[in-house]
């Protein structure tokens, strides 16, 4: 067993358990994109929204090794700004057609509450990043 590795009678962190779900999104993103057509557009979108979709997970993985809270909030907005253009390249897919929509509905739920999450962690970084540059004057 690794160190550190939540086992069945140790809960998970918040952190933990947002960083396997990247990863799941991550391989969903995998698997979506097997399925696009071997078409000059498929292979395009196919390599851009695997470049963008698997990125989240191990910037997320920089972020919770940020070396100070400036660098986990620039971490976070990455994983954030690939976030959305994953978002973007599903839009793509469904509005051309690429995929049937049954295939691809969850992942687009799922990357709209990671992008959600995101936001949210983003706000709070910055507003306790203010409220110590105030309260440390």
């Amino acid at each position: 067993m690794k160190t550190g590795a939540a086992t069945a009678k140790e809960p998970q962190s918040r952190a933990d358990e947002l960083e396997e779900r990247l990863i799941d999104f991550a391989v969903r993103i995998v698997r979506l994109s097997a399925h696009l057509p071997r078409t000059p557009a498929g292979r395009h979108v196919a390599g851009q929204i695997v470049r963008s979709g698997t990125s989240p997970a191990p910037n997320y993985g920089e972020a919770r090794g940020a070396e100070s809270t400036a660098d986990f909030i620039h971490k976070l907005r990455i994983v954030l700004k690939e976030l959305n253009e994953t978002s973007i390249w599903l839009r793509v897919i469904e509005r051309s057609q690429l995929l049937k929509a049954e295939l691809f509905t969850d992942i687009v739920q799922e990357n709209s509450e990671l992008c959600k999450i995101f936001t949210s962690s983003l706000k709070t970084a910055r507003t306790q990043t203010n409220g110590q540059m105030i309260n440390g004057k």
